[in-house]
């Protein structure tokens, strides 16, 4: 197993590097100027100079080559220096934002707790509500209850999250009064009643991205249970008198965990991506924000680095559902 994640890991480099290349090249084919918001008041010799400090007046292939190793090495050493107090990065050129003229790294370290609490929550909700609800929809197939379950989750797979996002504040902001319509991301835990308000401001962005994901994980271990209870296996463990609850719980659910942890491995990127929508509609200042205000922007590192980011969270959980395959299923072995 650990020859196996070592060779996939040294795989994932080049194909990180290429996926990064791809990112470049098609973010620069974009029309953009990041001098285009500078005030006309500025002299063009000044224009100048700014231009060649973010790099702007070289070529294209020493453009990438230096924001790769700005990426892949001077931005690991300025984690080294702030988690052992060294100075390695002492200096040295980082990924600068065109927007903000700060380090790109910086400004997402700085929002990514936020996206991190609505995204983790959602999505840890959102398994924990699917799995139950396709277990017991596929044992008891055609019951009222499964037939719920299968109206439910059609509409939070096809209903789009901006929809979902502006319906829940309509209904429980502006009608009902419960919660608040917009994410504070000022707002410090320090007691039992800011945390009651930090719950609050949770609900409804938590809700609209765990509905896609219970939809989601829901018709997936919905049709994986249905295939394995019609198995011989199964006939056989009744046969010798195992209960109930031995053989749906214990020998049915393992064996049909294996596609759904795909699913829930592959689709952790993807409900980042679905919280960029959610956090423009409830105002959480998280990466989704950002993104869309680089994009608006034309601030090409930032939108390179956050979308390279979700390439590495991509090749990371596709390695993770491998490595989980041979945990869950003995007949799965890396050698």
């Amino acid at each position: 197993m650990l020859t196996y994640i070592a060779r996939r890991l040294l795989i994932s480099i080049p194909t990180l590097i290429f996926i990064s290349l791809v990112i470049f090249l098609l973010l620069n084919l974009a029309p953009n100027d990041p001098m285009a918001q500078v005030p006309l008041t500025v002299p063009p010799e000044v224009k100048q100079k700014m231009r060649e400090a973010l790099g702007l007046g070289q070529p294209l292939y020493v453009q990438f080559l230096k924001w790769l190793i700005q990426l892949f090495w001077i931005e690991p050493q300025v984690f080294i220096d702030y988690m052992f107090n060294t100075s390695f990065s002492e200096g040295k050129l980082r990924v600068i934002s065109w927007q903000t003229r700060s380090p790109v790294m910086d400004i997402i370290v700085q929002r990514m707790p936020q996206t991190l609490w609505v995204v983790g929550m959602s999505y840890v909700v959102g398994i924990l509500i699917a799995i139950p609800i396709g277990i017991y929809s596929a044992y008891k197939q055609y019951s009222v209850f499964d037939q719920v379950g299968t109206f439910v989750t059609m509409i939070g797979y096809s209903v789009p999250p901006f929809f979902t996002g502006v319906f829940v504040i309509v209904i429980f902001s502006v009608q009902l009064g419960w919660l608040p319509s917009i994410y504070d991301t000022t707002h410090t835990v320090v007691d039992w009643e800011t945390f009651k308000i930090q719950l609050k401001q949770m609900v409804m962005p938590v809700m609209v991205l765990a509905l896609q994901t219970t939809a989601m994980i829901n018709r997936f271990m919905r049709a994986t249970m249905l295939d394995n209870l019609n198995q011989d296996y199964v006939r056989t463990a009744r046969a010798k008198g195992l209960s109930e609850w031995t053989v749906v719980m214990i020998h049915v659910l393992r064996n049909s965990m294996i596609p759904v942890i795909t699913v829930i491995a592959l689709n952790v990127p993807a409900i980042f991506g679905g919280a960029i929508i959610t956090e423009q509609v409830f105002k959480v200042n998280g990466i989704g924000q950002q993104l869309i205000g680089a994009i608006y922007a034309n601030d090409l590192p930032t939108v390179q680095t956050i979308t390279f980011m979700f390439a590495v969270l991509i090749v990371l959980f596709n390695l993770l559902a491998d490595i989980i395959y041979g945990i869950l299923d003995p007949r799965i072995r890396y050698d």
